[in-house]
């Protein structure tokens, strides 16, 4: 089990969240991995400080970064786990050349910014694509979908290949467990 932090910058993403202090503070009750997801503008100037509040993982997106695999590198030389995100017009071959250099690959099924919106039809292909160039390069690492993940897309992408499903409104909008337990099924 994960637990998927979203960090958004109003700058590289229409929309502002949480920052390292609000990691340190959940990592501080929680053991999960924390996986952070960084949806800001020169990822590189604040790997250091996710590290330090607690991230377990960093993703960050490839045009987000003017030297991208610098900056895993930079994530994977402070001993946690790096990972890349895809937004749903960001083509699989744009980090075709970068696989065994990930921990894990994240595909947007919507744009990413803001919660609740619908699951963009078609993206569970680039699900296919992805593990297709995973098993083609002997590469196992997890295959994230995030954006509209709910009950009905949960197993479409997973009849695709996705082994990581991010949930956000499917489990927060009404009884929480019931939801995750939904989504289980």
């Amino acid at each position: 089990r994960r637990l998927h932090l979203d960090i958004m910058d109003g700058h590289f993403v229409p929309n502002i969240t949480i920052g390292p202090v609000v990691i340190k503070s959940i990592r501080r009750i929680t053991g999960l991995y924390l996986q952070t997801h960084l949806m800001i503008e020169k990822p590189e100037r604040y790997i250091k400080d996710f590290k330090d509040a607690g991230s377990d993982c960093i993703i960050i997106h490839k045009e987000a970064t003017s030297n991208f695999i610098s900056t895993i590198k930079k994530i994977k030389k402070m001993g946690i786990d790096a990972g890349v995100a895809l937004r749903p017009k960001t083509p699989v071959g744009t980090v075709k050349r970068f696989v065994r250099d990930m921990d894990m690959i994240l595909v947007m099924t919507v744009e990413p910014g803001f919660g609740g919106q619908a699951f963009l039809e078609g993206t569970e292909k680039k699900v296919a694509e992805i593990k297709a160039l995973l098993k083609k390069n002997n590469v196992s690492i997890p295959i994230g979908v995030d954006g509209g993940v709910n009950v009905k897309t949960a197993s479409l992408v997973a009849s695709h290949g996705a082994t990581h499903l991010i949930a956000g409104n499917a489990v927060f909008k009404g009884n929480v467990i019931k939801n995750i337990k939904s989504l289980y099924n």
